[in-house]
């Protein structure tokens, strides 16, 4: 009996692991996944890498203008910081968020192979920026009298009217460069674009202390370095592009660029209204604090905050991106699991980076402003809202990421919405309630704002935990094949 129920028992026993091979299970389990994360984090590393490089010099390049702005006065730091924060950059949302359709059409087209739609749709993406860039021009002009009419401080208004009509060439520049960016981008070669950006850094920190410091022409010569920064870049990238750089996706000018135009406009519009929507949030917040007391202090505090939660979002802007082309590569590849996979690892490295730097932001809170102005009281204003740039750090590791996943899965129509009812249902209201209502000034303004911020990401969040990712790859498949169709 006992030698019967050991001969049965025996087949059983052998179906179970020793422990050392659970052990052993556990480990090759634990390899495989840190294998996986490996190889992800590398492939999201060839576009976030020199995106983050290259979007970190650009949001240098504002500060340099800006240093030299403020050195020349508050008025004069004031009045830039409205142009270019307000105008200039209501107008860069406009053709960035345009943009964004290429972004996705360009990163599934190329993860299905269809690497001749993406000069084409480059081409489509040029016809229709350049167009709104010149609808967009008179923004520029009467700029002075529209921030007047909305009952900003007339000195200030006519000042920063004057500097905003300075910066339309660069405006042009944009609608130029952000189709070539994403092109490149879309193709694993922003690394070209981050060279560039590189070079063009010296150029602007040498003809900015030329202009300004040498030949003494004020503001005058920041908005003229600024132009020719920009139109030095425009210049390498579409050479390089258009001149072999890129043999298999450009094959020159096509009257396909042409073709059914108005889905492009209407694919583009959604994506630029996403983004607008959410760029135009915290300009608002610099807007309405022009018309709390003592004017002049408050924006240049609170543009000092954004400039500084601007650079510390420019790596996550790189995640932006790099999340974006991964997915949309990966869905176009038919492969939604991947596509799943590199949104987790994006969004784990990107919040990790998010703390260490809010930590920053707190241990250094009294030091933050001495880079972009020697006057006390602005120091003074910058370390009292110097928690909430904190926390608005902490949420940038999160936010920019989830709409990277929105870009690559086509999603922009939907976010769009979202945006409208978290950004200006909820946050802009809140903000001048807790701003004047409880008249805790700009604090409550950022708080309320920071409200906003904080019900969209979880929107997002929860979207994108319900995607169904087998089902996005089939819908991103479809989009190549009728795309490429009209074509």
């Amino acid at each position: 009996m006992e030698s019967q129920g050991a001969a049965a028992a025996a087949p059983l026993l052998s179906k179970l692991p020793a422990p050392e091979e659970e052990r052993g299970g556990g480990k090759a389990a634990s390899s495989s996944l840190a294998r996986k994360v490996w190889e992800e984090s590398k492939k999201l590393g060839e576009v976030v890498g020199p995106a983050v490089f290259m979007n970190l010099v650009f949001s240098s390049m504002n500060i340099v203008s800006q240093s030299f702005s403020g050195h020349l006065g508050d008025l004069e730091l004031a009045a830039f910081s409205m142009a270019n924060t307000v105008i200039d950059g209501f107008n860069f949302a406009m053709l960035l968020g345009m943009a964004s359709a290429l972004e996705t059409l360009c990163g599934q087209a190329y993860g299905a192979r269809q690497y001749h739609m993406l000069g084409i749709y480059m081409q489509r993406s040029w016809i229709i920026l350049l167009s709104f860039a010149v609808l967009l021009s008179p923004m520029y002009v009467f700029s002075g009298r529209l921030l007047e009419a909305l009952g900003q401080p007339a000195e200030l208004s006519r000042e920063a009217g004057s500097v905003a009509v300075y910066f339309l060439p660069a405006h042009f520049m944009y609608a130029t460069l952000l189709p070539v960016m994403t092109f490149l981008q879309c193709q694993l070669k922003n690394w070209v674009t981050a060279a560039a950006a590189a070079a063009v850094f010296a150029v602007h920190v040498a003809a900015t202390w030329l202009l300004v410091s040498c030949l003494g022409l004020g503001i005058f010569g920041v908005a003229l370095a600024f132009n020719l920064s920009w139109i030095t870049l425009a210049v390498l990238l579409v050479a390089y592009a258009l001149g072999g750089g890129c043999p298999d996706t450009w094959s020159g000018f096509s009257t396909a660029a042409f073709v059914d135009l108005k889905e492009f406009v209407m694919l583009s519009a959604s994506s630029g209204v996403m983004v607008c929507l959410e760029n135009w949030y915290y300009r608002i917040l610099v807007f309405l604090t022009g018309f709390m007391k003592n004017a002049e202090l408050s924006v240049d505090a609170l543009s000092i905050c954004m400039s500084l939660s601007s650079l510390e979002m420019m790596i996550h802007m790189g995640f932006l991106a790099g999340t974006g082309v991964r997915v949309a590569n990966e869905l176009g590849a038919a492969n939604g699991q991947g596509a799943k996979f590199a949104t987790i690892v994006s969004t784990t490295t990107s919040f990790m980076i998010s703390v260490f730097a809010s930590l920053l932001a707190l241990i250094f809170h009294d030091k933050l402003a001495m880079i972009f102005s020697s006057s006390k009281a602005v120091i003074d204003a910058v370390d009292g809202i110097s928690v909430l740039l904190a926390f608005t750090i902490l949420l940038n590791g999160i936010q920019p990421v989830l709409s990277g996943v929105a870009i690559g899965s086509g999603w922009q129509g939907l976010v769009a919405y979202v945006n409208i009812g978290s950004y200006y249902l909820i946050g802009v209201p809140l903000g001048v309630l807790l701003g004047w209502g409880f008249n805790c000034g700009v604090p409550g303004v950022w708080a309320g704002m920071i409200g906003g911020t904080m019900m969209q990401t979880l929107i997002l969040a929860l979207i994108t935990l319900r995607c169904d990712w087998n089902e996005e790859a089939l819908k991103a498949g479809n989009r190549v094949r009728q795309w490429s169709q009209v074509s």
